[in-house]
């Protein structure tokens, strides 16, 4: 197995972006330092700007288990209102799992979950005025809400599949907007 903090394999992990489409001229990982490191990312020089992040992911649920949810008829109660809610909780937590974000003070974040004949598509948007991004908290908020649906109907559907994780948009800090292709 490798060792992520060693040179080679971060020339490893370069070449694999570039693999991906990334931009091979970009400078390295913010969160690597010049030995190969792990270290948080230094913000306190950046200015203070707008920024805003929308992340989407799917939560698949058996025909069954929709019927129940849009009847209100699971146990454990309502769990779109639980998964907004733990949504927005996650999105306020995240640097407290994600181990090199730094907190943040949010200034709105907002969970949707809307119906569609497979679940529920859930989409997070996070704004706050400060140095560095918000992706992370909306992806946090996605995953979270989707795990909340999941806890809420266990008990009926086993086979719940949370997935298709992935940021939308981008905007604020010296790189602008940044907005997925379709």
């Amino acid at each position: 197995m490798k060792d992520a903090s060693r040179p080679s394999a971060i020339r490893s992990t370069k070449r694999a972006a570039a693999r991906r489409g990334a931009d091979p001229a970009a400078p390295g990982l913010s969160h690597i330092d010049a030995r190969g490191r792990v270290r948080m990312v230094d913000v306190s020089g950046k200015p203070d700007t707008l920024r805003e992040a929308v992340a989407r992911g799917f939560v698949h649920l058996a025909p069954s288990t929709i019927r129940l949810i849009r009847s209100g008829r699971i146990a454990k109660g309502d769990p779109l209102q639980a998964a907004r809610l733990a949504g927005i909780m996650a999105a306020k937590k995240t640097a407290e799992i994600i181990p090199l974000c730094h907190p943040l003070a949010l200034s709105h974040c907002d969970v949707t979950l809307t119906p569609r004949r497979q679940g529920y598509e859930i989409e997070a948007r996070v704004r706050t005025t400060g140095p560095t991004g918000v992706e992370m908290e909306a992806l946090t908020a996605v995953a979270a809400a989707g795990l909340t649906v999941y806890d809420m109907v266990k008990a009926v559907d086993r086979a719940v599949v949370i997935g298709d994780i992935r940021l939308i948009e981008k905007r604020g800090g010296r790189s602008g907007t940044w907005r997925r292709g379709r």
